[in-house]
């Protein structure tokens, strides 16, 4: 081989800075010449404790080190060397004249890669650099992926520190959706509950005036979960909105400016027209609206595919019926039917999502509707405005303290005539 062929493979190589460790002059003198010559950058050290302080400041990639030294010994160099904290590594290759197999494995155990039998054949060495070589450039390339790795896995830390505080902002936005969670009309009283199971969820609940005497209510199940089903909440929010009735699909306004609140099914026949016509999203969802006359205890209500409505009597005993219906947003020209329940002073009306009948128990059950209504028989004579969330305590005690796979909301009215 060439001298400028040596040259080009000691250039190519991962290996260029090579530290020769020997207290023999002479045997320095005889490997650096060699490694020189095929292109390596060569430092000698006579000791191993020499050797160690030329490691401490700048870290050769190749350390060729004689076993038996006066003071501190190749094998306790190497120990040592293994002992400092740095980011790269070196190939350290022992030299010795020691073969037997006990002495050899303390030489790995301390932490040498390689072995070479003095006097040192050059074609030997240079097989033993070569090998060292595909180690090196290994552990060059697994450093590498890592750095990649790491900086993947910060960047990606970032990205998600800045998703979890837009969803944070999101889920305050939604909840602003529900600002009134307990509100008094002197004929009757509403509580609300909106509790997600992430940061934002595809429940709401709300209520909106239809006059003086009339309130409406609406409870909302969008399928799915996270922030594509919160973005259709949103929506439907401004769709039902109290303040204005210009935009409230519950209201028809006329060109003289006046207004009359349409019946529970007629609303949702319009929002399955929206959502199917303009939302283009393949979210649908569940919905009780209903129409209740403070007066008189009349509520009209319309059931779309949401779980059925409770009503607990003022002498404790539950009721809990209902048509069933469509989903809205399924079936372009769906019809929806409607019903009459009637309320007498002190009786209590609940519309919950299928969060509550859906919540798992500790065994892979469910609570059921039958579960619900015990769960409200036991909160008989509880105050309006802490009975909803006694019922998310009792969901959690009944999944043993896991958490809500589904969101969670509702609204409990007390109607007092």
């Amino acid at each position: 081989m060439t001298v400028q062929a040596m040259d080009a493979v000691a250039d190519s190589g991962v290996i260029r800075r090579v530290l020769v460790v020997d207290d023999s002059r002479v045997q320095r003198r005889i490997l650096s010449v060699s490694l020189k010559r095929e292109g390596y950058d060569v430092i000698e050290a006579a000791s191993g404790q020499e050797a160690l302080e030329i490691c401490r400041e700048n870290l050769p990639d190749l350390i060729l080190s004689d076993w038996m030294m006066p003071g501190m010994s190749g094998l306790e160099f190497c120990r040592e060397l293994r002992e400092i904290p740095v980011e790269s590594y070196a190939y350290f290759i022992l030299l010795t004249s020691k073969s037997e197999k006990d002495e050899v494995a303390q030489g790995f155990a301390a932490g040498a890669d390689d072995f070479l039998t003095k006097p040192v054949n050059g074609y030997e060495l240079r097989a033993r650099i070569s090998a060292g070589e595909r180690i090196l450039r290994m552990q060059h390339e697994l450093t590498e992926k890592n750095r990649v790795i790491t900086d993947t896995l910060d960047e990606l830390q970032r990205l998600y520190d800045s998703l979890d505080n837009d969803l944070l902002a999101a889920k305050k936005l939604q909840q602003s959706l529900v600002p009134d969670r307990f509100r008094d009309f002197g004929l009757g009283a509403v509580s609300l509950l909106l509790q997600s199971s992430g940061h934002v969820g595809g429940d709401l609940v709300g209520h909106y005036k239809i006059s003086d005497t009339r309130l409406g209510l609406y409870s909302i199940d969008v399928s799915g979960h996270g922030i594509s089903s919160a973005l259709i909440t949103a929506r439907l929010a401004g769709y039902l909105s109290s303040s204005s009735p210009e935009q409230n699909v519950a209201m028809q306004v006329y060109p003289d400016g006046s207004h009359e609140h349409l019946e529970p099914k007629e609303v949702i026949c319009r929002l399955n027209e929206i959502i199917l016509d303009e939302m283009e999203t393949e979210h649908y969802f569940t919905m009780l609206l209903a129409d209740v006359d403070l007066e008189t205890g009349r509520v009209t209500m319309a059931q779309a595919g949401h779980p059925h409505p409770l009503i607990q009597r003022a002498d404790g005993t539950v009721e809990q019926d209902g048509p069933g219906g469509l989903p809205v947003g399924l079936i372009p020209g769906a019809e929806f039917s409607q019903f009459v329940l009637q309320l007498h002073p002190g009786d209590r009306l609940f519309m919950m999502s299928d969060g509550v009948t859906e919540c798992p128990d500790t065994d892979s059950g469910m609570l059921g509707e039958n579960g619900f209504e015990t769960m409200v028989r036991d909160l008989h004579g509880h105050a309006l405005d802490e009975t909803l969330q006694a019922i998310v305590w009792k969901l959690d005690e009944y999944s043993g303290g896991r958490g809500f796979p589904d969101d969670i909301s509702g609204i409990l009215l007390e109607y007092r005539g």
